[in-house]
């Protein structure tokens, strides 16, 4: 039997019920007694919350039942502390590639459209009686997820850390910043600068990657916006990777894990109120600029492909691409974490509602990398990237060629055979579902 436990007082219990959990029927109760009673457990509470309560949680798990995560953060912060998950329980993790709430929403659209849903990673950590690989892809299923990668817990949280904090949101906050500022210094209208940044990522530069790939962004542009291109993805591509490799290396010795877990005691009283709450972003110029943009914008316009933001963009994509393969994790998953879930799953959301409003509605661990990452990002192209295009300095010839025959572009190209039928459910916003799809075809 399925039962929700929360803690005493939460205001999800009232959700809980409207979505037809009691506790008169024992499927809604006290978290600690949900936790002893269950053969199964899926841990879906905060980061910051399961660091301060996995001793307890583990206390009052039955011996040989399975913990169910999410997200492969809890490992990390046992791992900081020298320490593992108790020896007589399995553990298991099913990470969609997606925000909850669009996890949701696809899951629902599935009932209609075959293949809706977002894709998955799964990880068997530990397995004491042999059950755990089938319940973990049993739960994949459950989720509505077309497609569901093998990966370890570790390789899990290390790239979802690392990715959130790189392309899928500190990273391209970081640029869309700079090369506001830089278009604006250069005489360009607010609002022109806002489409050739911010619209030109997370729409046609989005949409153009995920049917046909980076390499199809280059090659439908003139040859004087190739050239641009070619100065942006040069200048751009080893600043973004000094970045991102001490962004990595931070996440992996659990520098970042603990910054969470100490927000998350700045952030919350004991009984769960807010004490010191995270502030927002979108009350600044870029931000209100976009408001007007989208307010005005026509419906399905995916905004201009800029030569200059393009560049910048993919190199930062090749770049991050690059350090995940390099610290050894499959081309599923740095596929996944770099491209597919930024161009699928989080571009579309920020196309429709902006950066700000995600960096300023996701979860806790990404808000706070976002925050911390962002300004390291444009920092470094405005001091050095941007530097050397404005100097004329001369093109690495080797690093546009080595983009050009890169290998993943194949393992691209399989990869986009195993995503969902629809695009990222958006409320209120049919932009990015496919128009195949709008006239009900599978």
């Amino acid at each position: 039997m399925k039962e929700i436990g929360l803690r005493k007082g939460s205001a999800s219990f009232n959700e809980a019920r409207a979505a037809g959990f009691t506790e008169e029927n024992g499927t809604l109760g006290d978290i600690w007694e949900t936790v002893s009673g269950s053969d199964l457990l899926l841990l879906l509470i905060s980061d910051a919350a399961q660091a301060d309560n996995y001793e307890k949680i583990f206390s009052h798990m039955k011996p040989n039942s399975i913990l169910g995560l999410s997200h492969g953060f809890l490992l990390g912060h046992l791992q900081s502390h020298g320490i593992d998950f108790p020896k007589n329980i399995s553990v298991i993790a099913v990470c969609p590639k997606g925000m909850g709430p669009s996890v949701r929403r696809l899951y629902v659209q599935g009932k209609e459209v075959n293949g809706a849903g977002i894709n998955s990673s799964f990880a068997v950590h530990q397995d004491v009686d042999g059950r755990a690989t089938d319940v973990a892809l049993g739960w994949s299923v459950a989720l509505g997820s077309p497609f569901t990668f093998a990966t370890t817990l570790e390789q899990e949280y290390k790239s979802d850390i690392f990715g959130e904090r790189g392309i899928l949101l500190g990273a391209v906050h970081g640029i869309v910043e700079a090369l506001f500022r830089r278009y604006t210094e250069n005489g360009m209208s607010e609002e022109m600068a806002y489409k050739n940044t911010v619209e030109c990522v997370t729409g046609i530069v989005s949409r153009t990657i995920s049917t046909k790939g980076m390499l199809s962004v280059y090659n439908c542009l003139t040859e004087e916006g190739k050239k641009e291109f070619d100065a942006a993805y040069s200048a751009s591509y080893y600043p973004c990777m000094d970045i991102l490799y001490e962004c990595y290396e931070d996440v992996a010795c659990g520098n970042e894990i603990r910054s969470v877990v100490l927000a998350g005691r700045r952030f919350y009283e004991k009984d769960g109120l807010p004490a010191c709450p995270m502030g927002k972003i979108d009350q600044s110029r870029m931000w209100k600029v976009g408001e007007r943009v989208r307010a005005a914008r026509p419906a399905g316009d995916l905004g201009p492909l800029h030569p200059f933001t393009a560049g910048v963009y993919v190199a930062l994509m090749m770049a991050q691409i690059e350090v995940l393969r390099k610290k050894g994790h499959s081309y599923s998953e740095i596929i996944n974490e770099s491209l597919i879930e930024a161009v699928d799953s989080l571009n579309p959301f920020m196309h429709a509602r902006g950066v700000s409003f995600m960096v300023d509605n996701c979860s806790t661990t990404a808000r706070l990398g976002s925050r911390k990452w962002a300004p390291r990002f444009d920092y470094i192209l405005t001091q050095q990237a941007f530097v050397a295009v404005d100097n004329s300095a001369p093109l690495n010839q080797d690093l546009l060629s080595n983009f050009m025959s890169d290998p993943v572009h194949g393992a691209i190209e399989v990869c986009a055979q195993l995503r969902p039928t629809v695009d990222i459910s958006v409320p209120q916003d049919a932009d990015f579902v496919r128009p195949e799809l709008r006239q009900g075809k599978n």
